[in-house]
C-alpha cells in the first residue's frame, strides 16, 4: 500500500483537474538530482509493471512465427511475421510509423538478429527493441503483463514522465503505481532516493501536485 501522502497528492491532482471532454491521463514527472547523465550508466532505463495496470490501452506488436503467432493474435495489436519484417526493413516510413504507434514490442528470439538487422536503426533510437520471447514463454502471459507496463527512461535529461493512471482509477490505485515506481527508482539510482529532486504528479490538463 502507498504512502498516504502519495495518496493525498493523487487526490488533489485529481480534485483539481478542470473538467475536460476527453478521459485524462494521469502522468507522473521526476526530476533527478547529483547524476551525471553523459554517463549512460546512469540514465534511467526501465520497464516498470504497474499494480493497478495504466488505465490507458497499450499497444503491443509481436514478430513471431507458426503457434507462437496464432496464440499471439489473440491478444495483441499486430502480429508480423519474418516476410514482413524483411518488407518494413525496405520501407523506413512504414518502419518509423510502426515505431511511433507501438508501445511495446515482443519478438521470438529467433528473430531478434533480423530485427536488429532491418530495424535497429529504427527501434533502437526510440528505446523500442523487442523483449525477446523464448521457446518456453507463454506469448498471451508476457502480452498481458506488458499491457500493465510502463518505461521509465531519462535519457540525458534531469526530468522525465511517465504514466500511472488515468483520470477515473481511484486516488488509491494510482498511488500504488506511482509507490512501485519510486520504490524501482530508489532501488536503481546510484543514491536512491538522494538522487531524486523533486516528482509531482497531475492529469494532462490539470496543475502539478507534488509528491515528494
Amino acid at each position: 500500500m502507498a504512502d498516504q501522502e502519495i495518496e493525498n497528492a493523487v487526490s488533489r491532482a485529481l480534485e483539481d483537474a478542470p473538467e475536460r471532454n476527453f478521459r485524462e491521463t494521469v502522468d507522473l514527472a521526476v526530476n533527478l538530482r547529483d547524476l551525471d547523465l553523459n554517463d549512460p550508466s546512469n540514465r534511467v532505463d526501465e520497464s516498470v509493471v504497474l499494480p493497478a495496470g495504466t488505465g490507458q490501452e497499450t499497444t503491443i506488436v509481436v514478430f513471431a512465427e507458426g503457434e507462437t503467432a496464432l496464440r499471439a493474435e489473440e491478444v495483441a495489436d499486430d502480429v508480423l511475421d519474418e516476410d514482413e519484417l524483411e518488407e518494413l526493413g525496405g520501407d523506413d516510413d512504414a518502419a518509423k510509423d510502426l515505431a511511433d504507434d507501438t508501445d511495446f514490442f515482443i519478438a521470438e528470439k529467433d528473430l531478434m538478429q533480423d530485427i536488429g538487422r532491418y530495424l535497429g536503426t529504427v527501434l533502437g533510437p526510440r528505446g523500442k527493441m523487442p523483449e525477446p520471447l523464448d521457446p518456453d514463454d507463454d506469448v498471451v502471459e508476457v502480452i498481458e503483463r506488458m499491457k500493465n507496463t510502463v518505461q521509465l527512461r531519462s535519457g540525458e535529461r534531469r526530468t522525465f514522465h511517465t504514466r500511472v493512471g488515468a483520470e477515473d482509477m481511484s486516488a488509491e490505485d494510482i498511488a500504488d503505481n506511482i509507490d512501485v515506481i519510486l520504490r524501482r527508482l530508489h532501488a536503481d539510482l546510484e543514491k536512491g532516493p538522494l538522487n531524486i529532486d523533486t516528482v509531482y504528479v497531475k492529469t494532462t490538463m490539470g496543475p502539478a501536485m507534488e509528491v515528494a
